[in-house]
């Protein structure tokens, strides 16, 4: 919510919508990165770790943020991003200044290999992973844009500035840390090429992605910064397996809570990565969901979620966001929340927010996205096959302003929105959906209460059932004497059960939330979900 009519979110329109969020139920607020940032890479490319961007409001503004939360029984975690930096930091300043600069090492500095570049790893934003920088005649390492150095985490004084940092934040009274990339901190001796796989560039992810002193990295960090707070953390961790899940989440190790994993996000992507776009099956997110939800029972804990600010709107990716929005945002919705685990909802998903297709190119924002058009758009690939992927994986899908009423540009801002508002704004929005007697955000409610009431959904163990059904994504919750029984159906065709064992459960069971007034117990209905309970 933009409150000064800069067309920019700020702090000030957070606080605006306190209540709203409280009535949805939730407990914990997590903010992208608010920090003083040039903004090449929507703010995690941090200039000020001890100031706010001046588009979303000052310091006095946060602490009345954190003020106005706790006085409602909410929290707020930050974001920390300490792989890198913006290349306009101080501490990139002073590194890139000269070879012998006390800062120097707070950075990855190589010299060219063969007059190349130190090796032949790709950017994750597409493109070399390497910058030369004519000054000391070296390159430097940026996992990410250009603009984002990545941060020499081998360097103690390094680490404990940024300790210092964290506990700035803390002792404000902050809540927690979701950390970004977190697992990426810790690179490989050497830093050896990586596969290419036929692209221009190789493959580095097995010498970043949970690198040999992660772990040695997190337990310092508990013990330098955390130690002494309660507060949540929970690790972005690309490429973490469950083994990896539960040495960073078991409490015994003293690293996070929870951490998200990327794995249920690629089943849509093809041999080429997230652009190369291809139809779920939905068998293999079953599998991949189940796998965690069963490793992660008695060690560690999940995170759960569909949608966050790199990922595209599930109701258009999982879901069918035109006849069926509602049923398959709300069926979707209880498939992910009856799991084991603390889900999260992102903005909009709670009202069934869609993707966008903008007309444009220079209608979208995201370096990610444009770096890629780029690069397909010199290797000859057609523009139309370039944008198709865009409206289905592009992250500004996720990043259009917040839909609040009909009024224009969505009651967002008074001004020019710093991305075009989407378009099917007039009947998505929040105003909309809470004069409705049975909506998307109702059903949240629901479930969050459902979550709040029964033990079960926090402590029960998992089943998966029907496995192999390509619709119907079923699975049971059992802790104790109770049961509980959870069906979605994934399709836009009526599906029949005809399975004796969850049969029995149904007819046994108690049905205690339903996207569909009436049910029929033989048969689910498009995009219908039921969930039914049994002592």
């Amino acid at each position: 919510m933009d409150a000064n009519g800069d067309g920019i979110g700020d702090l000030n329109g957070i606080i605006e919508k306190l209540d709203y969020l409280a009535s949805l139920g939730i407990d914990v607020i997590w903010l992208s990165p608010i920090y003083d940032s040039p903004n090449d890479d929507n703010g995690y490319d941090i200039r000020d770790y001890y100031s706010i961007m001046k588009e979303f409001g000052t310091m006095a503004e946060f602490d009345r943020l954190l003020e106005e939360a706790h006085s409602r029984g909410l929290k707020i975690i930050m974001d920390l991003v300490v792989n890198h930096t913006s290349d306009e930091h101080e501490w990139f300043k002073q590194s890139r200044s000269s070879k012998d600069n006390p800062y120097r090492d707070y950075y990855i500095w190589k010299p060219a290999v063969s007059g190349k570049a130190p090796n032949n790893w790709g950017s994750i934003f597409s493109g070399p992973a390497w910058e030369y920088d004519e000054t000391t005649d070296e390159y430097y390492l940026h996992l990410f844009s250009k603009k984002q150095p990545d941060l020499n985490w081998e360097n103690k004084h390094l680490r404990q500035d940024i300790y210092k940092m964290m506990r700035f934040w803390l002792n404000k009274g902050i809540d927690g840390f979701r950390m970004d990339v977190i697992n990426f901190i810790s690179k490989a001796p050497g830093l050896p090429d990586g596969p290419t796989h036929g692209g221009l560039y190789g493959d580095g992810s097995s010498f970043f992605m949970n690198g040999p002193k992660i772990h040695e990295y997190l337990k310092e960090m508990n013990e330098e910064a955390l130690a002494g707070y309660n507060v949540l953390t929970v690790g972005e961790m690309p490429g973490a397996s469950p083994e990896d899940a539960i040495l960073y989440t078991d409490p015994v190790n003293k690293e996070l809570n929870m951490i998200f994993t990327f794995e249920h996000m690629d089943l849509d992507s093809g041999a080429g990565g997230k652009w190369d776009v291809k139809p779920l099956h939905l068998p293999d997110l079953k599998a991949n969901l189940a796998k965690w939800q069963t490793s992660l029972n008695e060690r560690g804990w999940n995170s759960l979620y569909w949608n966050n600010h790199d990922q595209p709107r599930v109701v258009s990716r999982f879901g069918n966001d035109t006849q069926y929005r509602t049923l398959s945002a709300k069926m979707l919705a209880t498939c992910l929340h009856m799991m084991k685990g603390t889900p999260y909802i992102y903005q909009g998903e709670e009202i069934g927010m869609t993707n966008v297709q903008f007309s444009s190119i220079q209608q979208y924002k995201d370096v990610e996205t444009l770096n890629m058009y780029h690069e397909k758009a010199v290797l000859g690939v057609e523009k139309e096959t370039i944008l198709n992927s865009i409206y289905i994986k592009g992250r500004d899908n996720a990043r259009t302003p917040m839909q609040w009423d009909n009024r224009e540009h969505a009651g967002f801002t008074t001004g020019t929105p710093w991305i075009d508002v989407n378009s099917r704004y007039p009947d998505i929005n929040v105003q909309n959906t809470l004069a409705e007697d049975s909506s998307i955000f109702t059903h949240y409610q629901q479930l969050i209460s459902l979550r709040k009431t029964l033990e079960i959904v926090t402590n029960g163990t998992f089943k998966l059932l029907l496995s192999d059904h390509p619709s119907i994504f079923a699975y049971e919750r059992i802790d104790k004497s109770e049961q509980l029984l959870v069906l979605c159906n994934f399709s836009e065709e009526p599906q029949q059960i005809e399975d004796d064992y969850v049969m029995a459960a149904i007819q046994k069971g108690k049905l205690l939330i339903s996207n569909y007034s009436s049910q029929t117990k033989q048969t689910l209905q498009p995009y219908e979900s039921s969930v039914y309970y049994h002592i």
